[in-house]
């Protein structure tokens, strides 16, 4: 069987480098914010979180929400992986300050994030 190759599009593997700084829309076509970074699970070798910018000016005021992973579906129309959130979900979701680094050892404010999204974890039952 022969693959396409004439296509830069004909699989569907991407480096971490070009997912980071992609935007993230709602099905309007609104841009929530842009992945800042993967995070990924050293064990499996797993995609768990995009880490979104969201907010501020200039980078002021920027925070930082850990969305997992199987919430995000890319849009080929838009460019854009989407993510629907009411501007409340998006307001109240687990955050972090830009200027801070996230504990990604406190397994708590994972399940946290977890419930939030109502979607399981990535590491299994908790």
């Amino acid at each position: 069987m022969q693959t396409d190759t004439s296509s830069p599009q004909s699989h569907s593997l991407i480096a971490s480098d070009r997912v980071e700084g992609t935007p993230v829309r709602r099905s309007s076509g609104e841009k929530i914010g842009t992945i800042e970074r993967l995070m990924i699970d050293k064990i499996s070798g797993n995609v768990a979180y995009a880490v979104l910018s969201f907010g501020g000016f200039l980078g002021m005021g920027q925070k930082h929400l850990p969305i997992p992973w199987v919430r995000l579906t890319y849009d080929r129309n838009l460019g854009a992986y989407h993510l629907d959130l009411t501007a409340d979900e998006l307001k109240g979701a687990p955050s972090f300050a830009a200027d801070q680094e996230f504990d990604w050892g406190d397994r708590s404010r994972e399940i946290e994030i977890h419930n939030y999204y109502r979607v399981p974890p990535y590491w299994g039952a908790y």
